[in-house]
């Protein structure tokens, strides 16, 4: 495949988390919406990493899919929290939780 087709749908991928970081209120959506952006970046990188034939981009995907695991894992665990207190994941009413 050509390029170009793997740089616009990474520009798309991107696009639409970005999208969902803005426009959601749920915070599971927005968790999905980070992994999205995430993933473009990593087609990006891959893309870039077979057309120099370097190695370099696809080590730097796997550390940011190491990244995003965890950032999963610690994403939920609040959302879980959030979902706890308030009784819905709704993240408008986080600021209620100040102290």
């Amino acid at each position: 495949m050509i390029m170009n087709q793997f740089l616009i749908l990474s520009a798309f991928l991107f696009c639409v988390g970005v999208y969902g970081v803005l426009a959601r209120r749920n915070g599971v959506l927005v968790l999905m919406s980070v992994e999205l952006m995430l993933n473009g970046v990593n087609l990006n990188l891959i893309a870039f990493s077979a057309r120099l034939h370097a190695v370099s981009g696809q080590v730097f995907a796997l550390f940011i899919i190491t990244i995003a695991a965890a950032e999963v894992g610690v994403g939920l665990a609040i959302v879980l929290l959030i979902y706890r207190n308030l009784r819905s994941p709704d993240l408008d009413g986080v600021d209620q939780l100040k102290g």
